[in-house]
């Protein structure tokens, strides 16, 4: 008869993880990921100015490249309205038709880089944070600003929705987030969650936890009933910069300025499987900015400083 921790380890074995491709193109470190046009397609955008398009069934670029007058740090593919959202480093936002293949608008109601964009088809809006230290509301029928709010003298770093309690959470550079009523957008808990900056929030897709990651290299787990902090785990040596969950929900990867990702259960919250170049061929050089997993293939993508994409197969 096997122990619990016998069983643990052949689970972690038997998690198997293969390299697929590198994808080169960029030529700047690559900050920003989101979903391409269908599910065998991924968007990135970066230091180059550039946002490409990459198909991860031929494990090449697509016809399609958008320039920009700046580097970019954080893209939104909202399909449903066929555009895609660029923030860029001097915080403005661009706004590309995706039929028109054309620039339509450009907002500037930040005045520093704009680190994360995330959209709501509940509330039919789309959301920034800047490093302006301020969290924005826009509108995804005028695309035009609805409300902004100074959140922190630091910077707003990352936005998640839970849609089980009606909530979104926000990274704040003070070590802080904020947790606001969806709808409303009134603060319901504001409470420090790391000892330096929390630059990443992410809803397990139950709705039941929300993890942090932090500057401080910790991944922290909130029970969000009472958001009472159920553990804390020194998952790096440096920053958190990622956190995504597996398409069936029962992994997590978190990606860090240490040159790493690491692959967890999500149940447990143990760890799986670490990916360096110490132990798996075609791993970062530099800091891992960006992870997206995929529906197709159940493939893992990262992006970083190395300017590079890596696509991974995760069984």
């Amino acid at each position: 008869m096997k122990t619990a921790k016998q069983i643990k380890m052949d689970e972690i074995r038997n998690l198997d993880i293969k390299h697929v491709a590198s994808l080169k193109g960029h030529s700047g470190c690559v900050y920003a990921m989101d979903k391409g046009l269908s599910e065998t397609t991924v968007f990135t955008a970066g230091g180059d100015k550039y946002i490409a398009l990459w198909n991860l069934e031929t494990l090449q670029a697509e016809k399609f490249a958008a320039s920009l007058p700046e580097s970019v740090y954080s893209i939104c593919h909202i399909p449903e309205k066929r555009i895609i959202l660029a923030g860029t480093t001097s915080g403005s936002i661009h706004i590309i038709d995706l039929e028109k293949k054309a620039e339509i608008k450009i907002l500037q109601h930040h005045r520093a880089p704009i680190f994360d964009i995330k959209y709501s088809l509940k509330t039919n809006c789309f959301y920034t944070a800047s490093g302006d230290g301020h969290f924005a509301v826009c509108s995804l029928d005028t695309l035009s600003l609805i409300k902004i709010k100074k959140l922190s003298k630091e910077k707003v770093r990352n936005i998640d929705f839970n849609y089980s309690t009606s909530e979104i959470a926000v990274a704040l550079g003070d070590g802080n987030i904020n947790v606001f009523d969806l709808n409303s957008l009134e603060l319901k808990k504001g409470f420090d969650v790391h000892k330096l900056a929390a630059n990443v929030v992410r809803y397990s897709p139950d709705g039941k936890f929300l993890l942090t990651g932090g500057r401080d290299a910790h991944l922290n787990i909130w029970q969000v009933e009472n958001y009472e902090l159920i553990n804390s785990i020194p998952a790096h040596n440096w920053a958190i910069y990622d956190i995504v969950y597996n398409p069936d929900s029962t992994l997590f990867a978190t990606a860090s300025r240490d040159k790493t990702i690491k692959i967890w259960d999500a149940k447990t919250f143990q760890l799986l499987k670490r990916i360096s170049k110490e132990n798996f061929s075609g791993s970062h050089t530099h800091s891992v900015n960006k992870l997206f997993w995929s529906t197709y293939n159940n493939y893992l993508v990262s992006a970083g400083d190395d300017k590079m994409v890596m696509v991974r197969e995760v069984n």
